[in-house]
């Protein structure tokens, strides 16, 4: 059983890929977080997320319920514990949608989740998909743009704590090299011969570790003004 970490800043088009990524591969649980911001547009208590309380989050944390949990842009977000045990009963592998701070407390509690951090094409596209949202949203303001912008920032300093690094330029393509990364793990943990179709799958996967990104990722870097070794 493998346990899968997916981050991103906001407007990345990680919930697509997620989507994606569910609808191909079978055998891989998704963990629905809990949060306590409200739902927005046609989202549905326990299908994008569990929405309770600040009141009903602090206590589900006083009983150290969650396996991690971050407060991002005034607002609890925490994956229950349960859905890493039954998924594991089941011999399912678990795919969590968390942002920085949550995958690094996944990291210290499980140092072989394998983690894979998505990123834009260029500082540019993302701040176009993010007007793009806010306009469908009709939620149109530029402190909010201007704020996640800076937090998109942020969160993109701390690359060098994943293993994989997917630029979601070509939907499509990205679509593919996730399922890659998520197969490549599957294959290497079988132990056995890998067969030249299943090996061309290791490879695409390979290319997107964070130690290979190379100019690519610096291109992507550079649109935010940060160097190329990040931190961690």
């Amino acid at each position: 059983m493998s346990l899968f970490i997916i981050s991103a800043p906001s407007g990345s088009g990680k919930s697509t890929l997620v989507t994606e990524l569910r609808k191909s591969v079978p055998g891989l649980e998704f963990s629905i977080s809990y949060t306590t911001r409200a739902p927005r547009g046609s989202e549905l208590n326990g299908r994008e997320y569990y929405f309770v309380t600040r009141e009903e989050f602090e206590r589900m944390l006083a009983r150290d319920e969650f396996l991690e949990h971050a407060e991002v842009f005034g607002h609890y977000y925490g994956t229950h514990r349960r859905f890493h045990r039954e998924a594991e009963a089941r011999g399912h592998d678990l795919l969590l949608d968390i942002d920085v701070q949550g995958a690094r407390q996944i990291k210290e509690k499980i140092p072989e989740a394998v983690s894979i951090f998505v990123l834009p094409p260029s500082r540019e596209e993302l701040e176009l998909r993010l007007r793009r949202r806010s306009e469908a949203e009709k939620m149109r303001s530029e402190e909010v743009i201007r704020n996640r912008l800076e937090t998109a920032t942020r969160e993109i300093e701390n690359y060098p704590a994943y293993d994989y690094i997917l630029i979601n330029d070509r939907l499509e393509q990205s679509i593919d090299t996730l399922k890659a990364i998520v197969l490549a793990e599957r294959l290497r943990g079988s132990g056995r011969l890998l067969g030249t179709e299943e090996q061309e799958i290791v490879d695409a996967a390979e290319r997107c570790r964070q130690e290979r990104a190379g100019e690519q990722l610096k291109r992507v870097l550079a649109t935010f003004a940060l160097p190329a070794s990040g931190r961690r």
